[in-house]
C-alpha cells in the first residue's frame, strides 16, 4: 500500500476511463469474446466446474473475512476479554470490505446506475440498449451491471494481503492480482459484466483499501492503535454484557474507562 501503487492505479483509471469512454465499443468487442452467435449465448455460464468455481471465489473472500467478524462478535459477547486478533486489523478489513463490496457497489452504484449487463444487450440478443459506462442512464432497474460486486469482493484480497509480513507482501499482492482477475474474467466470460465493470470495480476497491490502510496505519494525524480499538469497542459492548450478567445475578460495574492513547 505504497504511493507507487497508489499511482498505478490512478494511471490505469484514467487510461481506462478515457480509453472506453471515447471507444466504448471496446466493452463489446471483449464481451464478444465469450459470446456464442449459434447459441446465442454465454456459453460459460451453463458449465458447471466454472460456475462451481465462481462461487468458490466468493467463498474465499469471504472467508478471509471471517477472523475479523468472529474477533468482532466475541468482543461484543465478552468485552471484558480482549480482541482476539489486532484491533487495527479487525476495523481495516470490515471497513473495507463493507465500503467496496457493500455501499459502494450494491448500495450506491449497481442500484442507481442503470447500465445493463451484456447478456440482456441487444448486441447479445437481449431486448436492451447498451450504454458506455459513463452513462447511468440505462435501462436497467436494480441489480446492474456497473460496478462489479463479485469483482470488488474479489479484489478486497488486496486488503488481508496488505497485513502479511512485509516478505510476503509481494507474492500476496500477485496472489490477490490473480485472484481478482480471474473471477472478474469469470464473471465477463458468463456474460455478467463489460470489461469497465470488473476493472472499475478492482481500482475503486484498491483506492479504498488504499486510503483505508493510510488512516489507520501511516498517516500519524489518524493512525489508530489496538489498544484504543479495544477499548472503544469494550465501552460499545459493555451495555450489554453488564445486562446479560444482571440476569444471571452479577453485577460486573460500569465500563473500564478508555484510555488516552493515540
Amino acid at each position: 500500500m505504497n504511493r507507487t501503487g497508489l499511482f498505478i492505479a490512478l494511471a490505469l483509471a484514467l487510461i481506462i476511463g478515457l480509453l472506453f469512454g471515447i471507444y466504448p465499443e471496446l466493452d463489446l468487442k471483449l464481451a464478444a469474446l465469450f459470446y456464442d452467435p449459434a447459441t446465442r449465448s454465454f456459453p460459460l455460464k451453463f458449465n458447471g466446474p466454472a460456475a462451481i468455481a465462481r462461487d468458490a471465489s466468493m467463498w474465499i473472500a469471504w472467508g478471509l473475512a471471517v477472523p475479523a467478524i468472529v474477533a468482532l462478535v466475541a468482543k461484543f459477547l465478552r468485552p471484558d476479554r480482549p480482541l482476539l486478533i489486532s484491533g487495527r486489523a479487525v476495523v481495516f478489513l470490515l471497513v473495507t470490505l463493507i465500503l467496496s463490496a457493500g455501499i459502494l457497489t450494491n448500495l450506491t452504484f449497481k442500484s442507481y446506475w442503470g447500465r445493463p449487463r451484456p447478456v440482456v444487450v441487444t448486441q447479445f440478443n437481449g431486448p436492451q440498449a447498451f450504454v458506455p459506462w459513463w452513462d447511468p442512464r440505462g435501462s436497467c432497474a436494480k441489480n446492474c451491471s456497473f460496478f462489479s460486486g463479485e469483482g470488488a469482493t474479489a479484489f478486497w484480497t488486496y486488503a488481508p494481503a496488505a497485513l502479511t509480513p512485509p516478505a510476503w507482501r509481494p507474492l500476496a499482492y500477485a496472489a490477490a492480482t490473480v485472484f481478482g482477475v480471474t473471477t472478474s474474467g469469470l464473471r465477463m466470460a458468463f456474460g455478467g459484466h463489460f470489461f469497465t465493470d470488473v476493472t472499475i470495480a478492482g481500482l475503486v476497491t484498491f483506492l479504498v483499501i488504499w486510503l483505508a490502510y493510510a488512516f489507520i496505519y501511516r498517516w500519524s494525524r489518524t493512525r489508530l492503535s489496538d489498544e484504543r480499538i479495544d477499548a472503544v469497542l469494550t465501552r460499545l459492548a459493555w451495555p450489554g454484557y453488564r445486562l446479560r450478567q444482571r440476569w444471571r445475578g452479577r453485577d460486573v460495574g460500569p465500563a473500564p474507562a478508555v484510555r488516552a492513547t493515540s
